[in-house]
């Protein structure tokens, strides 16, 4: 936890760094790839993420330690071939996870919020899961269990495998010549989070593509087929948090509804999007059916409201990164209060980017959290490890934060409905 928290202090302002000159290096170009209001919904999900994931919120039901203690036939004793094998066996282990989870129902979920972005850019390779609490997948590292890969170098590799998906969620990239057939692309991986009939749950690979033409997954990028990115159920809101559930809830709601007692089991096994007939019928959701030819999300806020988001994630930001500098030192129970503060602080700004009458609700209960939070922690200890007098600014930025988002929700968010209201 402590040291996965320490890489994550290096790794945050890299990524956001790389994420605003993306957006810097298509405006100067011309063709600006980064919506803002997306960006601050992308970024905010990897907060989430990488809290929910420092805080270890989620349980293996296999654990590989055990794979390794139970059935390594032999184990490697290189440091070259031990580092070598764990990152092929992760990568093996990563497409049958990603393909799984684009084709089951029950597995969807915890995949939908990365692919739930309009857009194509590096900020929405941050939108990952944080309704993942079961890992039932361990068994995909049975090659590297098979072999006496130690799980210490399983650990190690496995956040490094991880960042390395980041570069390719791009669409300055082109094309990249012989490395088309070895290794993921930003090609590729445009196919891949396509909604296009043509590359629907196709480039699953992480870092080799071989795995998608051994499998039989792969599609290349065809130039007279223009990719077209989200998700045929559109989520219709920046909320992160609330995206991670809208699947499992819908599944959740058709096997309550269903009079087939049949489906209300299989649903959750059935292809990804299968539903019911009879609660199809009755209850019908909105499908993108024609991809050239809908409406992106879009919240009618103003440009004011836009600039107090992005400050909002700013602040959120600076607090994540005081919270993975300092994890020993404030410990236990208190990191799961501060937790629960940086998810209520992230659902409470992306509410309000939504345009949410009950946004302020949220706030409050941010606001009250952040008060309780100073209490736990005291301020001696944040004198101590931050700077004097910075619990009086902590409470100026709760007391100024609480304060905005009641004047945006009586006097903005108001006219938000009306303008909403009137397209109806």
């Amino acid at each position: 936890m402590e040291q996965y928290g320490k890489i994550l202090l290096i790794a945050m302002p890299v990524f956001l760094l790389l994420v605003i000159g993306e957006k810097i290096y298509g405006y100067i170009k011309g063709n600006d790839t980064v919506e803002f209001m997306d960006m601050i919904s992308s970024l905010s999900s990897g907060i989430t993420n990488i809290v929910k994931d420092v805080l270890g919120l989620s349980v293996t039901v296999l654990a590989y330690s055990w794979l390794v203690n139970h059935i390594a036939v032999f184990h490697i004793e290189s440091g070259f071939w031990v580092v070598f094998i764990a990152f092929i066996a992760l990568d093996f282990h990563g497409y049958w996870v990603h393909r799984l989870s684009h084709e089951i129902n029950l597995f969807w979920n915890k995949h939908a919020i990365h692919h739930s972005s309009e857009e194509f850019n590096l900020a929405c390779a941050l939108r990952q899961s944080v309704s993942s609490f079961v890992n039932l997948f361990t068994i995909f590292l049975l090659p590297a269990a098979l072999l006496g890969i130690p799980s210490e170098v399983i650990a190690t590799i496995a956040p490094l495998h991880l960042f390395a998906q980041f570069w390719y969620h791009t669409r300055h990239i082109d094309k990249m010549g012989f490395l088309e057939k070895i290794i993921v692309t930003p090609s590729h991986h445009r196919v891949h989070h396509a909604i296009n009939p043509e590359y629907m749950d196709k480039n699953h690979g992480q870092i080799f593509i071989v795995w998608d033409k051994l499998f039989g997954t792969f599609q290349s990028e065809r130039e007279d087929i223009k990719p077209v990115y989200g998700i045929s159920r559109p989520a219709h809101t920046w909320n992160p948090i609330r995206i991670n559930f809208q699947h499992l809830w819908l599944l959740c709601r058709d096997a309550w509804m269903t009079g087939n007692y049949l489906d209300k089991f299989r649903i959750w096994f059935m292809p990804t999007g299968w539903r019911p007939s009879d609660v199809e019928k009755e209850h019908p959701v909105q499908k993108i059916e024609d991809v050239y030819h809908f409406e992106k999300y879009s919240s009618a806020v103003s440009t004011k409201l836009k600039y107090w988001s992005g400050i909002q994630l700013i602040v959120v930001f600076i607090f994540t990164l005081f919270f993975f500098g300092h994890i020993k030192l404030i410990g236990t129970p208190a990191i799961f209060y501060y937790g629960l503060y940086v998810f209520l602080s992230v659902y409470a700004f992306t509410e309000l980017m939504d345009g949410k009458p009950g946004a302020f609700f949220w706030e409050i209960l941010k606001t009250l959290t952040g008060f309780a939070l100073l209490y736990i922690l005291n301020g001696k200890f944040l004198v101590n490890n931050l700077m004097y007098g910075s619990e009086y600014l902590i409470v100026f930025y709760l007391v100024f934060s609480c304060l905005t988002s009641w004047w945006f929700s009586r006097f903005e968010l108001s006219k938000v409905q009306v303008s909403q209201h009137s397209f109806q």
